[in-house]
């Protein structure tokens, strides 16, 4: 089976057809970096990383391009409430942005561009607009410059929307200056207190739309293959988007692909309405590698009503899977990740990234892997495992990976290693002479710390229980 995307734009699934053989352009609608991140925010990394890394499975040379927007609206009113520059607010949650990234799995994107240091990229597009009749400078001489939606015949194909039917923009303070209150702002001129830069139509900053179109085509060429983003992007980012890059000659984007939203009861999760959960938060219930699988389990379209237990039932399902790997590796010793994939998890990953069917195959291993393991079936379960392994690297969820093989401080673990051992020697001392009482109670003691024990033939074996 060829890969096969949804394409938001197409509304249906489509073959992927690269436009160069053996390479994919992806870029990223990354982070508005006015506060720290959440889960909701961190989905999308996720999700796309996934994908980049089955593109890169399948032979594809992979250049992702994950913007960071640092300079905002938002932004800029967060660090008048604090009384702070408006480079320090994009600089400290920048920096959160990249931990959560990091400490969820994702690897880094091949180039991470910041808006601000895109602004002549962004009078040039302003330039070629003007000068083809689809924007124009604000007829108030405020300094600000607005693309003519009437202009565009395509305005609305993403979103689905007819032109006749939309609302004004919502990306200025006022229309006086609009020939259309439809028309979005490319450029905001300069206002009190803000940050600006020179531009032939006046001193001001970009907006919003503005800044993506012009990173992604100055690293991913005037056309490229895929863009990706949360659902809530589609309108009016997404549309203002194609719609400013097309309109000044370039093709943009090929491919749309959306993830889902992660909502709490039903309702989208957000800032304004204050039912955010920071990353830095989450991870103190589940290890990051199990809100990775958490997040990455349902399908990249789907919407995730977030609840605790959901959290706590992901973190149990992952626990299963690296239980088995613990086991099966002290039988067979370590077995590096199989090359090639099963065929029925390469062909849910081929349809639409179908992560959920992916890992029915991943726990359909599990449990081959326990069966060979009880029937001691060594070179069966050496080939599970490395079947297995060899899945959960194309997810980035493999646990005996480098990545995730030590969650914790190496050097805590030793010390904690070598005091439970000390506790199940006292504790195979007293069966041996028969005083199982005190057996029981070692045993209970280390289960009170969160500490597992299991006797095996090779004989008792611990483990960390997490969350």
């Amino acid at each position: 089976m060829s890969l096969r995307f949804y394409d938001t734009r197409a509304r249906q699934v489509r073959d992927f057809v690269p436009l160069r053989e053996g390479r994919a352009s992806l870029y990223l609608c990354g982070a508005t970096v006015q506060a720290p991140p959440h889960i909701g925010h961190i989905r999308s990394g996720v999700n796309f990383d996934i994908l980049r890394r089955w593109l890169t499975y399948r032979g594809y040379r992979v250049t992702l391009c994950r913007n960071v927007t640092d300079i905002d609206d938002k932004i800029i009113n967060v660090a008048r409430a604090e009384g702070v520059p408006w480079w320090e607010v994009s600089e400290r949650n920048q920096r959160a942005f990249t931990w959560a990234y990091d400490i969820l799995g994702c690897l880094p994107p091949t180039v991470e561009p910041r808006a601000t240091g895109h602004v002549p990229e962004m009078v040039e597009l302003m330039r070629r607009l003007i000068e083809s009749g689809h924007a124009y400078p604000a007829e108030n001489g405020s300094g600000d410059v607005y693309f003519d939606v009437t202009s565009f015949p395509e305005y609305g194909a993403l979103s689905n929307q007819r032109l006749e039917q939309m609302r004004g923009a919502d990306d200025t303070e006022n229309d006086l200056g609009k020939r259309d209150p439809r028309d979005f702002a490319l450029w905001k001129g300069v206002r009190p207190g803000e940050p600006s830069w020179e531009t032939p139509w006046g001193r001001g900053r970009p907006g919003w739309h503005l800044e993506c179109s012009a990173m992604a085509t100055k690293y991913l060429g005037s056309t490229f293959d895929i863009h990706g983003g949360g659902l809530d992007l589609v309108f009016p980012h997404h549309e203002n988007e194609t719609a400013q890059s097309q309109a000044a000659g370039d093709g943009f984007a090929r491919y749309w692909l959306h993830n889902g939203l992660l909502a709490m009861a039903g309702e989208k999760m957000s800032k304004s309405v204050g039912n955010s959960l920071l990353i830095p938060e989450i991870v103190r219930k589940v290890r990051p590698v199990e809100l990775r699988y958490y997040l990455a389990q349902a399908h990249y379209r789907s919407v995730i009503d977030y609840s605790d237990e959901a959290l706590r039932e992901a973190a149990s399902a992952y626990q299963r899977i690296e239980g088995f790997l613990t086991r099966a590796t002290e039988v067979v010793g370590e077995v590096a990740p199989a090359g090639e994939m099963p065929e029925e998890f390469a062909s849910a990953l081929d349809d639409d990234l179908g992560v959920s069917q992916a890992l029915a195959v991943v726990h359909g291993h599990v449990r081959d892997g326990n069966s060979a393991l009880a029937d001691g079936a060594k070179e069966r379960l050496a080939e599970i495992t490395g079947r297995l392994r060899g899945m959960l690297a194309v997810l980035g969820l493999d646990p005996l990976s480098e990545q995730w093989a030590e969650t914790g401080d190496t050097g805590l673990r030793d010390v904690v290693d070598a005091l439970v051992t000390v506790a199940l020697d006292q504790r195979q001392a007293a069966r041996a002479r028969k005083d199982y009482a005190a057996a029981d109670e070692i045993r209970d003691r280390l289960s009170e710390a969160g500490i597992t024990v299991e006797d095996t033939p090779r004989g008792p074996r611990w483990e960390l229980r997490h969350g």
